[in-house]
């Protein structure tokens, strides 16, 4: 791995420090993540609902507005149009309890993943328009969807789109599209998830409603969970989101979001982290759009019916079970092929095929092939002569901007920089694979495929106790964009070295005087590396641990992200 070590200026933070009553650690991490301004860096640690930007700097939201409010006022169905992932079973959740909160009529529909496809299709527009719906809210999608749209407004149906995905040259012809991203927008937070469009829809419904804060803060816990699940940057407004919204969560009163918190092993009364949230409960919600319907996830979250509200998260959690089976077969197949056929640095991106292997889980088996060869990989299931399904990237690829390069390829295909999701005939998938490893050879090195680990500062064994560690962990939520903190720490002595499980490795370090322990998660083929006496220089993460809390120790344990032979050392040595 290489290690980037973010520079610092120890005068300015020694300032920040003593401006913010912080210790060094965490006052190093803020600076080097480019919180230098004090007001900037308050409002990072304590965010407010004032933090919030206008939800009229969205463009088309005045007419988005007044349409629903006209809709509400005359009695007329409204038609939201979702999508099947937590982003999406979220975006659709919060705009149907806002908008029935002001009186509006509202009905759903989530696309079935596997008979469906993803975004809109023209005959559900066509059955709504035979019910009599004249208005028609897309969340977390329609922003690809023209063809769709034109269909609507041929049928007297008004189109409001809400979504955040890239648009096209030509956005869709709707009554108003709102996503931060279309090119004459200028709202300040373009990475807002679905559901933190919608939020900000909901926010300018209900500007002059007397319980407006109390309800933004309700709606503020499903946003947060989606914004986590939808791995957008936890900066900016989206912070704002997710801290307020997982603060939320200590006090639950939706009879689903209790069920679902509780089958995910979170305690009332306790906030969860961004960690939890997307390892626990993200994908139990999503594991209803991939192994079975989505629209369970509306009912679990609408119902007052708390048995039926358990019996739902029951069965999510069943379905996650045979979501993680599912993509364990397929992940094990796909790595096999590459001890068949060795992953190279001529291979710039990957791509994968199978027969029969399930759509639903082909997006998470992407992520562990990234996560092992750190370059771009696609992964598709193919069923009666099409492929279809989705891609992920690293940070140096824009997965689709590749995409665009060949549109002619797919009778389908959408998403982002990190993520996204194509349709194909089976009989191209050749050309597919070629061309896209042709594109990205162009826009990669092997340089890029050596996993970076980002360094915030270095740090003094003697700096870390439980006083600055409460503090570098105050800068939760922690994810995509704000990652937990990582620290070097030099020339550390080997104490003792233990392998647990045959997998992981707890290593007894010291320096300075001080004598610390870290684990190492699947670190026992390089238990090695680790002899008594020996000196090494250690990356390394501060993490919560309530399990060293429940034996008595802190409640704080050393992570361990890579280890070198220390620099002293090998400066020693060399002749």
């Amino acid at each position: 791995m290489k290690w980037s070590i973010a520079p610092s200026d120890p005068s300015a933070v020694s300032a920040l420090a003593r401006s913010l009553h912080l210790a060094p650690p965490a006052a190093r991490v803020l600076w080097a993540r480019g919180y230098r301004d004090i007001a900037e860096a308050r409002r990072f640690f304590a965010p407010s609902l004032d933090d919030l930007h206008d939800p009229y700097l969205l463009k088309g939201m005045s007419e988005a507005v007044a349409r629903i409010h006209r809709a509400i006022k005359h009695n007329e169905p409204i038609l939201l149009y979702g999508d099947y992932d937590v982003d999406g079973t979220s975006s659709v959740v919060i705009l149907k309890k806002g908008i029935e909160l002001l009186g509006g009529q509202v009905t759903f529909h989530i696309p079935h993943r596997l008979r469906d496809g993803y975004g809109m299709r023209s005959d559900v527009v066509e059955d709504a328009a035979s019910k009599g719906v004249k208005l028609i809210v897309s969340v977390d999608t329609g922003i690809r969807a023209s063809e769709v749209v034109r269909t609507a407004a041929g049928l007297g149906i008004d189109v409001i789109v809400t979504d955040h995905h890239l648009p096209e040259a030509e956005l869709p012809p709707a009554l108003a599209v709102l996503n931060p991203n279309r090119p004459d927008c200028a709202y300040p937070e373009k990475s807002l998830c679905g559901a933190g469009v919608a939020l900000k829809l909901i926010q300018a419904l209900l500007a002059v409603h007397p319980k407006r804060a109390a309800y933004i803060e309700s709606f503020l816990k499903l946003a947060a969970i989606a914004t986590v699940a939808d791995v957008v940057p936890l900066t900016g407004e989206n912070r704002v989101i997710v801290k307020r919204g997982l603060e939320g969560l200590r006090d639950v009163r939706n009879p689903g979001l209790r069920a679902l918190l509780d089958v995910s092993d979170l305690a009332d009364g306790v906030a969860p982290s961004a960690g939890q949230i997307a390892f626990r409960v993200a994908p139990r919600i999503n594991a209803a759009g991939r192994m079975a319907s989505a629209s369970d996830v509306i009912e679990l979250f609408t119902t007052n019916d708390a048995d039926r509200a358990r019996a739902i998260a029951a069965q999510l959690h069943d379905l996650n079970k045979d979501r993680q089976q599912t993509e364990a077969e397929i992940t094990l197949a796909i790595f096999n092929q590459c001890i068949e056929q060795l992953v190279t640095d001529n291979d710039a991106a990957l791509v994968f095929a199978g027969e029969g292997w399930h759509r639903g889980v082909v997006g998470i088996v992407a992520s562990r092939v990234v996560e092992r060869y750190h370059r771009p990989v696609f992964v598709l299931g193919i069923e009666n002569g099409t492929a279809q399904g989705s891609g992920r990237s690293i940070p140096a690829f824009h997965l689709l901007d590749a995409l665009e390069t060949m549109p002619e390829l797919f009778s389908k295909f959408g998403g982002h920089r990190q993520a996204a999701g194509l349709t194909i005939s089976a009989g191209r998938v050749e050309e597919f694979r070629a061309r896209l490893r042709a594109h990205a050879a162009t826009k990669l090195t092997p340089e890029d495929f050596i996993k970076t680990i980002e360094i915030d500062s270095e740090i003094d064994f003697r700096e870390i106790d439980d006083a600055s560690v409460n503090q570098i962990l105050s800068l939760a939520p922690f994810g995509f964009g704000n990652p937990v903190p990582v620290f070097v720490a030099r020339n550390i002595e080997v104490i003792a070295c233990d392998i647990k499980n045959e997998k992981h490795v707890f290593v007894k370090l010291k320096s300075q005087g001080r004598t610390l322990r870290a684990k190492a998660w699947n670190f026992a083929a390089r238990a090695d590396e680790f002899q008594p006496g020996s000196r090494i220089d250690l990356a390394f993460s501060i993490e919560d641990d309530a399990y060293s809390a429940a034996r008595g120790y802190p409640p704080w344990q050393i992570v361990m992200k890579d280890a070198k032979p220390a620099r002293a050392v090998l400066a020693a040595t060399e002749p």
